[in-house]
């Protein structure tokens, strides 16, 4: 009986968790199949729409830095509750944008908003959980949220067809009103009034940035997270604008590369068991790799296809769900109590990061698929730097028997 009790309490406690940060995911890429008929509204590119990606993730990233050590001194519940509210405003402003400027605010308002969800999501396992126990949940995390950036392009491909592209934020905004009545009335606070801390900002981000390892980890999940950004923000693009390919078709294309994630999500678990973590990250790796590559090669002949778009997104996506759920716990298991902080660095970085990416990305060309290929071939080596880094460092705290 204790067990099931037991169960239930976890199981309730990923459901709120997913729900949180699938308002965040669902928002980033739900636009996509709609990009043609959105520049036709605004008047303007569309590869130029790109930046709408750029304009979410940079706030997205940039206002978990305030989220996280704020959770650690307030209690996680109601930091999610005031970003949720930020969210819903930022939604009403994009349903009336009258110009593609004020749409871009918009996005950047929702951004900041559901940052909460990008910071709590890391925060809250690491209140409830250590070590093996910790990593598993990561990866349940992770492959739960992966189901709402593969539900969100395939609803926001027939809502648009259907109904135009402002259907998609009727939907984000009825999504983020729910959420959080659910939080409001179902949350239990994870972060007991005794274990808050109240110690300056400064001295917490000191705490944790001055671990060497942590800033490994960091920028791998950065660079791992940057691929996958600017995968989504130039596919829409490149199957919509460049093959013509109609919204539904668009949207189905998109998501077949998120299995893949789950899959490695999947690997992830089961390899640890079986073989080191760095063993395990140098799999990763290696699928990120392979990925990157394919989609690199055809580009250089100034190619679009689907296949190695597609093939070469699946191979990366599966290095992606090799490596979070290790590098993510790895990199918040020391800060037991500094979880908001480490949690908001690590997923500030990681967005803020990946926002920059696909702004470099909306500037180059996207008549093919080489602009892509190149930004996450550059991402993969910057990951393989960052493990290298921690490789090093792990090196140096050993101690050498004489």
């Amino acid at each position: 009986m204790q067990r099931q009790s037991y169960s239930a309490s976890v199981a309730k406690m990923l459901f709120l968790i997913i729900i949180l940060a699938a308002v965040g995911q669902m928002t980033q890429t739900m636009y996509v199949p709609a990009i043609p008929q959105m520049a036709a509204v605004f008047s303007i590119k569309p590869a130029f729409l790109q930046a709408v990606m750029a304009a979410y993730l940079i706030p997205y990233g940039l206002s978990q830095f305030v989220y996280g050590p704020l959770s650690d001194r307030i209690g996680r519940k109601p930091v999610m509750l005031a970003g949720m509210c930020i969210f819903i405003l930022g939604t009403i402003l994009a349903l009336f944008a009258p110009s593609f400027e004020v749409f871009l605010l918009a996005s950047f308002i929702q951004g900041m908003g559901t940052g909460c969800g990008g910071a709590m999501c890391r925060t809250i396992t690491r209140d409830c959980y250590e070590g093996a126990e910790l990593h598993k949940v990561n990866s349940l995390v992770s492959m739960g949220i992966i189901f709402s950036p593969l539900i969100a392009p395939v609803l926001g491909g027939y809502l648009s067809e259907a109904f135009g592209w402002s259907a998609s934020y009727v939907f984000l905004l009825a999504l983020g009103a729910a959420v959080t009545l659910i939080i409001l009335s179902r949350f239990t606070e994870t972060l007991p009034a005794e274990k808050r801390r109240v110690e300056r900002v400064t001295v917490s981000y000191k705490y944790v940035l001055s671990n060497r390892k942590f800033q490994g980890y960091v920028m791998c999940l950065v660079a791992t997270f940057s691929g996958l950004a600017v995968f989504e923000a130039a596919a829409g693009v490149l199957l919509g604008n460049v093959l013509k390919l109609d919204p539904t078709t668009v949207s189905w294309l998109f998501v077949m590369p998120l299995p893949g994630y789950l899959l490695g999500s999947w690997m992830s678990t089961l390899l640890l068991k079986h073989m080191g973590q760095q063993r395990v990250l140098y799999v990763g790796l290696a699928a990120l790799g392979f990925g990157a590559i394919t989609i690199l090669l055809p580009g250089m002949a100034g190619l679009v296809t689907v296949s190695s778009l597609i093939g070469g997104a699946f191979l990366y996506f599966i290095g992606s769900g090799i490596v979070f759920p290790v590098t993510t716990t790895a990199a918040v298991e020391p800060f037991p109590f500094h979880a908001g902080t480490a949690g908001a660095v690590l997923g500030g970085l990681q967005n803020l990061g990946a926002g920059v990416a696909t702004l470099v990305a909306s500037m180059l060309s996207a008549k093919d698929q080489f602009s892509l290929g190149a930004i996450m071939t550059c991402m993969v080596l910057m990951a393989i730097a960052s493990l290298l880094w921690v490789r090093r460092c792990q090196q140096e705290e050993t101690p050498v028997l004489v």
